[in-house]
């Protein structure tokens, strides 16, 4: 079954993401069509980007960077939920985001992005570092506004009308999640071949 991946874009404490992608969370998994995962980039607890070796080399020589590789690898597609600080990602998505290449490769992305203007720098930004990771981008996003979507800017209170863009966004993840597994299976036969 098709594993698909909501990675949790922000560390910072008291943050608002979480309460989103449980949201995520808990709407993909009524679903039968794939299987979802919630992922805390602040579990893996990476420092500042630390390898020695770029990581299109594969060359990984921290057990941080090794253990966030295995988890990333697992997936065929991904949810980002990201904030929008400064008119950009957090700093600590990005690097995330930086410490692995191959992992990401030929797999599929959609986007839940919060923030005073609904996260849409954010994810525009996001498109960009995927297209560098070989990720495929869904067209269908989700925006969040502090300003409606939560109470008081901290209380996730999310309007109804996101159900629908949430739904969509999902269907368009696990279609081009399926469909990239061919191209990640043609490379691996490639690499046999050669």
């Amino acid at each position: 079954m098709t594993k698909i991946a909501i990675v949790l874009g922000s560390t910072r404490p008291g943050r608002n993401g979480e309460a989103v992608a449980r949201w995520v969370h808990e709407a993909a998994s009524k679903r039968e069509d794939a299987q979802f995962e919630l992922v805390d980039i602040g579990e893996f607890n990476l420092p500042l980007l630390d390898e020695p070796v770029p990581p299109s080399m594969g060359q990984y020589s921290k057990d941080h960077t090794r253990r966030w590789a295995a988890k990333i690898a697992e997936f065929d597609g991904y949810v980002f939920v990201t904030p929008e600080y400064n008119h950009g990602t957090s700093g600590a998505l990005k690097n995330a985001l930086d410490y692995l290449y191959v992992e990401w490769n030929n797999k599929a992305a959609g986007f839940v992005g919060y923030g005073s203007a609904g996260g849409t720098r954010a994810v525009e930004q996001l498109r960009l570092i995927m297209s560098e990771l070989q990720i495929a981008t869904v067209r269908a996003q989700v925006s969040l506004s502090l300003f409606t979507d939560f109470e008081n800017f901290s209380t996730f209170k999310p309007s109804s009308q996101h159900d629908q863009p949430l739904a969509t966004m999902l269907d368009q993840v696990i279609s081009w999640s399926q469909a990239m597994r061919s191209t990640r299976n043609l490379e691996s036969l490639e690499q046999y071949r050669s």
